[in-house]
């Protein structure tokens, strides 16, 4: 049976950390909001706000509604929102998002692909029409 956000209120603000000190070299998927302050080495999956903590190391895919990174994120990072990078926040990679917000002091390497996805411009009707 699955469970509705209205009877379990806390599922649909489930929060999960990463701590200090903790390492994981593997895949991590959640439906809620993550925080990092260890490392992971593995592809990231967060359906809410994913932050990279000042200490956080996150080396692989990264896939996010929105994220805020003081740490290091070291791959591809697509995120469906907003990407704000702290002062201390590093990422080197392929970046895909909507919105970008970087800090003085912050560091971004590889490449940036930003705004909604380009659409296909109708032809006007004076060129379509001569050539009918």
């Amino acid at each position: 049976m699955i469970s509705s956000p209205k009877k379990f209120p806390e599922q649909a603000q489930a929060s999960n950390r990463i701590l200090l000190g903790t390492s994981i070299q593997g895949d991590l998927a959640s439906d809620g909001d993550v925080r990092i302050d260890g490392k992971i080495k593995g592809n990231v999956k967060i359906a809410g706000k994913l932050v990279v903590g000042e200490h956080g190391l996150v080396e692989g895919e990264v896939e996010c509604k929105s994220a805020a990174v003081a740490g290091t994120i070291e791959g591809t990072v697509k995120v469906e929102q907003t990407l704000a990078v702290g002062q201390t926040g590093k990422v080197s990679g392929k970046v895909t998002t909507d919105k970008l917000s970087v800090e003085p002091g912050a560091e971004l390497n590889g490449s940036v692909s930003m705004g909604a996805v380009m659409r296909k411009v109708p032809k006007p009707k004076e060129e379509s029409a001569k050539t009918a």
